[in-house]
């Protein structure tokens, strides 16, 4: 996985340049529609005063645009001003203006960064002069197409990013952006600008809906370019770069929408620990994920965590309907909370649910999408829940899966283990299914870590929970017990992980128990090895990337402490400190690998795909036996009917 390329600081003085030309494209742009065609009620509602405005010229040096249509004159400050009835325009559209204004100078910062960094700059002066060489004009092509994508997403990104805390409860269904040119930067801002005043036409009537529109368009339009890039030559100068605009707090990092560090509110009823009865194993490494997330630098946008090794990035909970995976997520949600609050950091919890499931082709990929982009903000300390996953995503290759599922299978799969999936180490997934056989073989693997959640399992277990959820409002004696003395975090782990020294699931036993008669005890890596591919022999879907999710839970393991509750209590002991401090404590807690651990971590993991794969083969089974019967019993009325 990727780690985050180095910020460039862009100056204020590198964009403040280009201010004059941004509010010129404000004040007025001449546009003739390549793609899109002008909405209707745009077309009888035009900007106001197309008599009298200016014909804008170029602000691009080297370009020689020429335009022989009609054009269509867009003015967005008088488009902006003229929303709602109030003769004098609103601070929120005076926001609205000073956002595009600042957004549209970024982008064309950007694009003079880029076009000064490709040697595109070079190539326009001799496009000026008539003297580009023959066998250069395809690179000029294809350098000016790149420039306009890139300026073309950094214009939506810093639009939506910067209006961010103008944004309300309203939303708007602009519909598909088509207006997306790709001939040069300055004929791509002025088709989106063209665009986005039809929009406005049509939707802004108050200042709640002219904000919503914006950051509508801003959204679709930060898609489009972004699939547009994937066949676009010539982009590494803007995909390798991170500009880094401090005034604010804006990183510029290629194709990624940037977010604005704002946690989100929690309205949940959060849990303490002792509240989570059972689940010993899943309790504590959510507890010590929990802290983990603390450790996270924002400066350097990165987490020793995730430098060192141990980091869950994903992690996939499951058990039977009722034994607590709600309650697990209240806890760690609550504990970061309370952390975050603490320290003074953005905390950000989204659950992705049904509701993210639409009709409409490919909105549940933009849904899961925008669900990933919120809790991997890098400014923020995020957490996302995936619950009841099974009913979610969808499973390739079942009938019954529709094609919104089948969307955020894809994007979950992308963004959890893709070529650009960046691991920082300030945020965690939790997916989470009463029925983890049915999640997709692929997207389940993805989970690096598993917690069993198994709820209360002994007779201790059992009393505690009935003690708790009984409450105070009564009489009965609780008798001879001493409460919550079984959840006693450290010596219930324990116990959990020494059970798991031998496999649970009868098939994976089988496994062990011939390897182990073949070659001896499993002390050795090349022992291990055996017995990983003899589980790969039993199960053929155990393939590399089960290797790497078990020395990941190895490492884990080597982390295996938590880091004290004063460095959370008090910020100064730990959490303010620098990176390289922070990494120097880590690093001295950390716990040599033993042989039981590798084992213990083969075994849970295997334990749990073994597990998956026999209620699957059960599942299927029943679904062809169910299938059997009600064919016999057609044919059966068939032939009735025709006797």
């Amino acid at each position: 996985m990727s780690q985050s390329a180095d910020f460039m600081e862009m100056t204020e003085e590198d964009i403040r340049k280009h201010y004059d030309a941004a509010v010129a494209m404000l004040e007025g742009v001449d546009h003739t529609p390549r793609i899109a065609k002008a909405k209707e009620a745009a077309q009888t509602e035009k900007s106001a005063g197309l008599g009298t405005r200016r014909r804008f010229r170029s602000t691009t040096p080297g370009l020689v645009t020429r335009s022989t249509a009609r054009p269509e004159g867009v003015r967005l400050i008088e488009r902006v001003e003229g929303v709602g009835d109030d003769a004098l325009p609103s601070a929120v559209q005076a926001s609205v203006l000073h956002g595009m204004r600042r957004a549209l100078a970024i982008a064309l910062a950007v694009g003079e960064a880029f076009s000064e960094a490709t040697g595109l700059a070079e190539l326009k002066k001799d496009n000026l002069a008539g003297r580009v060489a023959e066998a250069r004009r395809a690179e000029f092509g294809e350098l000016l197409a790149a420039e306009a994508v890139a300026t073309l997403f950094t214009f939506a990104n810093a639009t939506s990013y910067l209006l961010a805390s103008q944004a309300s409860e309203t939303t708007i269904e602009i519909g598909t952006v088509e207006e997306i040119l790709t001939d040069n930067a300055q004929l791509a801002l002025h088709g989106t600008l063209w665009e986005l005043d039809q929009d406005l036409t049509l939707f802004a009537k108050d200042d709640a809906t002219l904000v919503a529109t914006v950051l509508a368009y801003a959204e679709q339009v930060m898609e489009k370019a972004a699939l547009r890039a994937q066949n676009t030559p010539r982009l590494e100068a803007f995909n390798g770069a991170s500009y880094r605009v401090e005034a604010d707090d804006l990183t510029i990092n290629g194709f990624t929408p940037a977010s604005a560090a704002r946690g989100s509110k929690l309205t949940m009823s959060f849990k303490k620990p002792n509240e989570v009865v059972g689940n010993h194993i899943a309790k504590y490494q959510s507890m010590k994920l929990a802290k983990m997330l603390m450790a996270y630098d924002f400066d350097r946008k990165l987490n020793p965590f995730a430098e060192l090794g141990g980091f869950i990035f994903t992690f996939m909970g499951d058990g039977a309907p009722g034994t607590g995976k709600t309650t697990l997520i209240q806890m760690m949600a609550g504990l970061m909370s309370g952390y975050c609050e603490t320290a003074g950091y953005p905390f950000r919890y989204q659950n992705l649910s049904t509701d993210n499931i639409d009709s409409y082709q490919g909105k549940s990929g933009q849904n899961a999408k925008a669900f990933i982009n919120n809790v991997i903000d890098p400014n923020v300390i995020g957490f996302g829940t995936i619950d009841d996953i099974d009913q979610l995503a969808g499973k390739r290759g079942d009938r019954q899966s529709s094609a919104g599922q089948l969307e955020i299978t894809a994007v979950l799969m992308e963004s959890f283990a893709g070529a650009n999936t960046v691991v920082r180490g300030n945020c965690t997934f939790g997916m989470f299914s009463n029925y983890p056989e049915n999640v997709d073989d692929a997207l389940r693997q993805r989970a690096g870590a598993r917690f069993l959640v198994d709820g209360p399992q002994t007779r201790d277990d059992y009393i505690d929970i009935l003690n708790l959820l009984m409450g105070k409002n009564h009489d009965i004696p609780l008798g001879d017990f001493e409460p919550f003395a079984a959840q006693e975090i450290k010596k219930a782990v324990a116990a959990s992980f020494e059970g798991h020294a031998k496999p649970h699931e009868d098939g994976l036993l089988r496994v062990y128990e011939r390897v182990s008669k073949d070659i001896g005890a499993l002390d050795t890596i090349a022992k291990l090895g055996t017995y990983l591919k003899g589980i790969q022999e039993a199960d053929h879907r155990f393939t590399g990337r089960a290797i790497k999710n078990i020395t990941d839970a190895v490492k884990v393991r080597a982390m295996d402490f938590e880091l004290p509750d004063e460095w959370m209590e008090e910020p100064d002991l730990f959490l303010f400190k620098s990176y390289d401090e922070k990494k120097g404590m880590i690093e001295e807690l950390r716990q040599p690998i033993t042989v039981d651990m590798v084992i213990q971590e083969i075994n849970r993991y295997a334990d749990s795909e073994f597990r998956y794969a026999d209620k699957s083969d059960e599942v299927a089974i029943a679904n062809m036996v169910r299938e059997f019967g009600l064919s016999e019993e057609a044919k059966r009325r068939y032939l009735e009917g025709k006797g």
